[in-house]
């Protein structure tokens, strides 16, 4: 079967989060189960430094819009572990700074530049191969499904194409002008309470949970999740009406670059079987956050995340001078809101010897702090999925959690009567909650070796893409058999 995906970021190409990790990982995966798999990505100036001097598939597609045209060429990214990729070229569309965004807020055409990726990839797709299912990621390119069956919707080349759209944060949406149906000349009757129209804006991601054949989302949690309206940002009443074709698949993660065992970025390498190593990588991260003479009965905790108040910052910021009192020295790497990372900087400068901040995104150094730390914390407010956490049990670094989304899929409960669990969570978004957490995870951090079984059970854990991928196959063969 042949399947395309579209979608707005893709490693090792362009990343700013999970988003990016996903498309680097999973079209691989389907490509190994036999199928056909071409991948489309706008052709931004990131990619551009990456992908040089390579070949137009089609040199110019022509995009209409309300009074005018654009024009797109397909660069030919050539095959890599099986994989297809083509580029949407547009220089004035994707040849800019940022993916999305400057510092002072959005692009304020985002409406255009992903309508005219969505249309490029369904025009360029009629001429470089039709799949049987387009899968296509987030708002950024939702609009495959909206044009689908709207303007293609009597091509007889895409009738019997079908759609899947993945939602990996319902909080990003797309979210435009009323005269967006106009602009993108679309028919007017779908600009509708119960078809893209939501508090009298055309909202892209809207329109692709009404037009897609089937929905899935990133953890079973997050799908029961997004229904309610905590969780929902106000989408949750169609995405109750749309439940008979949402699921959720949890991510996979990729184990080739994220396992002790053969990761190139620590200090060494250890197993579930020979942990030694993991003593030197825990001095080796410490050193590279300036952090010296910390005795081996206090705990490292690792923060590695965006800073924002979704991912738990405003609770740990609550718990700041508690945790000041404890056996502990945390280890932060990240960048995000303003607030926070002066907030970080500014704990730093309070409590040098006890909370190490490097406000930065650093691949290798991310790595140094899912081996080196003893403990995770991810306290989100709400999380899809959700990778780190993952990657920390593959490396015997023992997470903290709220029991929200893809978190509460895959931690367990310590229980050391039983030794059965791999983590430590809290239910309620609470700084005391929190605080109960963490403190859990001290007092069986001082048994080693209860730590140690609590370790080698994170490490046993497979979240691997075997499951996920297998539940994507089956999902792309119901929208197959739909729409044949």
């Amino acid at each position: 079967m042949h399947i395309v995906i579209a979608a707005s970021e893709c490693t090792p190409y362009v990343k700013t989060g999970g988003l990016g990790d996903v498309i680097g990982s999973l079209p691989r995966e389907i490509a190994k189960l036999g199928h056909q798999v071409t991948v489309y990505l706008p052709y931004y100036r990131q990619v551009q430094q990456k992908v040089k001097d390579a070949p137009l598939a089609i040199s110019s597609l022509t995009i209409p819009f309300n009074g005018y045209n654009r024009f797109a060429g397909i660069v030919d990214g050539g095959l890599r572990d099986g994989v297809q990729y083509y580029f949407v070229a547009n220089g004035e569309m994707f040849d800019r700074e940022s993916l999305y965004a400057t510092p002072s807020g959005d692009y304020s055409d985002n409406w255009e530049r992903f309508a005219l990726f969505s249309r490029a990839v369904i025009e360029a797709a009629k001429q470089l191969g039709v799949p049987k299912v387009f899968h296509v990621h987030d708002w950024q390119a939702s609009m495959v499904p909206v044009y689908l069956r709207t303007i293609y919707g009597n091509d007889p080349l895409l009738h019997n194409a079908g759609t899947v759209l993945t939602i990996h944060n319902v909080a990003y949406q797309g979210a435009f002008p009323a005269d967006t149906t106009e602009r993108l000349l679309l028919p007017p009757e779908i600009f509708t309470m119960d078809r893209v129209e939501q508090f009298g804006s055309f909202n892209y991601l809207k329109g692709g949970i009404v037009y897609a054949d089937k929905i899935t989302t990133v953890s079973n949690r997050y799908a029961e999740e997004i229904q309610t309206p905590e969780f929902g940002n106000y989408l949750d009443g169609m995405l109750r009406e749309k439940r008979s074709k949402l699921i959720g698949i949890l991510n996979g993660v990729d184990y080739d670059k994220w396992d002790p065992a053969v990761d190139g970025n620590i200090a060494a390498h250890y197993t579930a079987e020979n942990l030694a190593g993991k003593a030197d990588c825990r001095r080796d991260l410490l050193h590279a956050f300036g952090a010296s003479h910390v005795a081996e009965d206090v705990a490292v905790l690792g923060v590695m995340s965006r800073f924002a108040t979704q991912k738990g910052f405003d609770l740990l910021a609550a718990i700041a001078e508690q945790l000041m009192q404890r056996p502990v020295i945390l280890t932060v790497l990240g960048t995000g809101e303003a607030y926070y990372e002066n907030l970080l900087r500014g704990l730093h400068e309070r409590y040098p010897e006890k909370f190490a901040v490097r406000v930065m995104y650093d691949e290798a150094l991310a790595h140094k702090v899912e081996a080196g730390a003893d403990i995770s914390l991810m306290p989100s407010k709400y999380e899809p999925c959700g990778l780190t956490h993952i990657y920390s049990l593959k490396y015997g670094t023992v997470p903290v959690v709220r029991a929200t989304g893809g978190l509460d899929d895959t931690v367990e409960e310590w229980n050391a009567a039983a030794g059965t669990g791999n983590g430590f969570k809290f239910e309620r978004y609470d700084a005391g909650e929190f605080v109960g957490a963490i403190d859990r995870a001290l007092a069986a951090f001082r048994d080693k070796e209860q730590w140690h079984r609590l370790m080698r059970n994170g490490m046993a854990s497979d979240f691997s893409w075997t499951k996920p991928v297998r539940e994507y196959a089956k999902v792309y063969e119901e929208v197959a058999q739909m729409r044949s």
